[in-house]
């Protein structure tokens, strides 16, 4: 077995596993589920039949993701957040062939009790505040916060805020890397493009996000 499995998880027949991924304590991988390399599941985590998730993946405490969810590269659950696959669920009615697909793109960030409903697109690099509520889909390096979710700002590949410069450049307080709307509401980075992994060098954060913030917002 190329992965970690704690004597307490249950990973069911007809999964696949990638190389390196550890499952903790009280996790359960149902039939079917897919995930990448090197992934953390945490205690208390489920993975549903035909669930697929990317490489990297971390899952905190007491999530569950459900049929319908597709995680690319990199993404991060908070704990107890929550990703629903029904609009209008009814325990009465049987709506498992109407299961809504949600899609969280590369390195997003789900915050911890952040509620996530089904059938939208969570951008690239995107940072869900904790405990904030997304119904709609959701452009790259957003910074969501509240009830519902509105953009307050822009983050960037690291998870620290940022603002325009002069020339309408956004720069990374932590690594320099560079950002511009290429149109209203549509972020990319100058230097790096966002479906390629970072140097090895970039992998290690070093500023924290309260003093960039303070920084940011003079």
């Amino acid at each position: 077995m190329s992965y970690f499995k704690h004597e307490s998880a249950y990973v069911n027949e007809g999964c696949e596993i990638g190389a390196g991924t550890k499952i903790w304590h009280f996790c359960h991988v149902q039939s079917g589920a897919k995930i990448g390399e090197r992934c953390v599941l945490g205690q208390n985590v489920n993975i549903a039949n035909e669930v697929i998730i990317g490489k990297g993946v971390k899952i905190q405490n007491n999530v569950s993701v459900y049929t319908g969810k597709e995680i690319e590269d990199y993404v991060f659950l908070g704990p107890s957040c929550v990703l629903t696959n029904v609009t209008n669920p009814r325990s009465e009615i049987n709506r498992h062939s109407l299961y809504e697909k949600t899609l969280l793109r590369r390195g997003c960030t789900i915050g911890a009790n952040a509620t996530i409903v089904c059938g939208i697109t969570i951008g690239r690099y995107a940072f869900i505040a904790a405990g904030a509520v997304v119904a709609k889909d959701i452009p790259d390096y957003a910074l969501m916060v509240g009830v519902p979710a509105r953009r307050v700002g822009w983050m960037s590949r690291h998870g620290l805020p940022m603002k325009p410069g002069p020339d309408g450049i956004m720069t990374c307080p932590e690594t320099g890397l560079r950002y511009q709307e290429a149109e209203p509401g549509i972020l990319h980075c100058l230097d790096i493009p966002e479906d390629e992994d970072l140097p090895d060098n970039l992998r290690q954060g070093g500023k924290k996000y309260d003093d960039i913030k303070a920084g940011a917002q003079k």
